[in-house]
């Protein structure tokens, strides 16, 4: 089991220099012997899934603007991958996985918008279980953090998994979500017993994040865009990993 541990101080700030003597780790109420433990800037591999719907129509050039600053703070050990999704039958893998930047911002180039009932969910899904097959194919070994960035407005109109589905698959992944979410012009009415499409949609991408360790960003304007950004890509290296065996089999 590795887990991906931020410590910060009371001002949100990253905290290092601690030693594997400084955490405890317990499953089901059980110590667990740390089996791995570093600090050192781990490499990760992450995807980068854009909603290229109409609802990012004005807010698409700085998404892409968004993108190249991650991918040029790249190390020489980190892959990307790029996902752009619209509906259910139109989720595409722009950029399989590389290290090689000028590829990454090239296919960024080549986003475009189109019409469309966005399937979030669905992008999810498939970009969680592409980043969990990378890890498979590369052997029980490989010590790279795992994540995803998600940008849109959060709405769900057309997915085939529901949302247990994909929290239910979520949880037997290791996949980190952080989640951008352009919700100011969805509209904040509600029904009587329902959620406005607003916060049902904040609160999805919220749920993505707080499930799988990562953050959700809602910008008030594209001009948050690039210390976001670089919010995300410090933080997908400033953390502890940990491992362990269960004593449980």
């Amino acid at each position: 089991v590795n887990l991906n541990v931020k410590v910060v101080d009371r001002n949100n700030r990253p905290v290092s220099g601690l030693r594997e003597g400084d955490f405890k780790i317990f499953e089901d109420g059980t110590p667990q012997q740390i089996g791995f433990f570093s600090f050192s800037e781990v490499p990760t591999n992450y995807g980068l899934v854009i909603d290229n719907s109409g609802s990012l129509r004005k807010q698409l050039e700085q998404v892409i603007e968004a993108g190249k600053i991650l991918v040029n703070a790249n190390r020489p050990s980190d892959e990307a991958m790029l996902i752009r999704f619209i509906s259910r039958d139109k989720i595409t893998i722009e950029q399989p996985f590389t290290s090689n930047k000028t590829e990454l911002n090239d296919s960024l180039d080549n986003l475009f918008i189109e019409g469309g009932q966005t399937a979030i969910i669905d992008a999810v899904y498939l970009a969680a279980e592409k980043v969990s097959e990378y890890k498979v194919d590369r052997g029980k070994d490989d010590r790279k953090r795992r994540a995803l960035i998600v940008v849109s407005d959060g709405e769900d109109r057309d997915s085939y998994y529901s949302e247990a589905q994909l929290f239910e698959m979520l949880r037997e992944s290791d996949v980190q979500i952080y989640a951008i979410g352009f919700v100011k012009d969805l509209s904040k009415d509600g029904g009587f017993i329902s959620k406005s499409p607003q916060n049902k949609a904040k609160g999805l991408l919220q749920r993505l994040a707080d499930e799988t360790g990562g953050r959700a960003y809602f910008p008030e304007s594209t001009a948050d865009l690039a210390g976001i950004a670089k919010e995300i890509g410090s933080e997908l290296r400033m953390q502890y990993s940990i491992g362990y065996i269960p004593s449980n089999d």
